[in-house]
């Protein structure tokens, strides 16, 4: 009885440190990298992983809201470290910089509007640097992005970036037209129903131009959700800036399961 005793124990106590190593705690390392685009811009981003996992994974891009590289936009990428990948929080505008209200912000942004080619060579530049981790597979990479950030890595896609895949976040609509043959990245549109920057025709014209070039892309309404409905602050800057933006918890949620779904199709 004693040596069966024995037996079950150390069945048991093997089974415990099996048990125990397969569930190591997520150690998620963040931290700030300075690299320069190249136009010769020096840009601040921030880089997150998990520790605890060996091995390449795939890498996930992140373009902020307009706002700049906030903690925001750090706190998604350990959300996708969380998940196993390695992400990039990008500075697009160079240096840091951070835009304390909507008329910075719009002096920061405008250039990009103007010339995509200055935001894809931005996210290029992010690329460039996550793959010099060894945590990174650089066979599978992808980008997100915020509002902006959105309208940024649809773009990316449009212009012939090679990812894999690319999730907009409330991100404007208006973004160069794609042409035949330009877009091999699968496109995931995470949009509020009741975003009052995003017209009618905006959607119209963007659904239409994909349609019509067979690019296979996804587009979700979020009903009753606004402008930058991911962002928990969002409710407090509308009222201080006199916009209309506001969080919105449900679809917050659910935009990010979306987006889980839409990485393991891709990858």
């Amino acid at each position: 009885m004693e040596k069966y005793l024995k037996s079950i124990f150390m069945c048991l106590f093997i089974g415990s440190m099996l048990v125990s190593a397969a569930q190591k705690p997520v150690a998620i390392k963040g931290e700030e990298i300075i690299y320069t685009a190249a136009d010769g811009t020096t840009l601040k981003s921030y880089v997150a992983y998990n520790k605890n996992v060996k091995g390449k994974r795939p890498a996930i891009i992140v373009v902020p809201e307009w706002w700049g590289n906030n903690e925001y936009a750090k706190m998604r990428a350990r959300k996708l470290a969380e998940l196993g990948y390695i992400a990039i929080a990008v500075d697009m505008y160079g240096d840091g910089k951070i835009a304390a209200n909507p008329t910075d912000a719009l002096a920061f942004a405008t250039p990009f509007y103007k010339d995509p080619q200055l935001g894809k060579g931005r996210i290029e530049a992010a690329v460039n640097k996550i793959k010099e981790y060894s945590q990174t597979d650089d066979t599978k990479l992808a980008a997100i992005g915020y509002c902006f950030g959105g309208s940024m890595v649809l773009n990316a896609a449009k212009l012939g970036m090679d990812l894999k895949g690319v999730v907009s976040f409330h991100g404007g609509l208006a973004t160069v037209p794609a042409t035949q043959g330009s877009t091999t990245a699968k496109i995931l549109v995470c949009n509020g129903a009741a975003d009052k920057f995003i017209s009618p025709n905006d959607i119209k014209n963007f659904r239409g131009n994909l349609d019509s070039l067979k690019v296979p892309y996804t587009f979700i309404d979020y009903p009753g959700a606004l402008h930058a409905f991911t962002n928990p602050e969002s409710t407090e800057n509308g009222k201080k800036f006199n916009m209309p933006i506001a969080y919105n918890e449900a679809a917050d949620k659910k935009s990010w399961i979306d987006m889980k779904a839409f990485f393991k199709t891709i990858f």
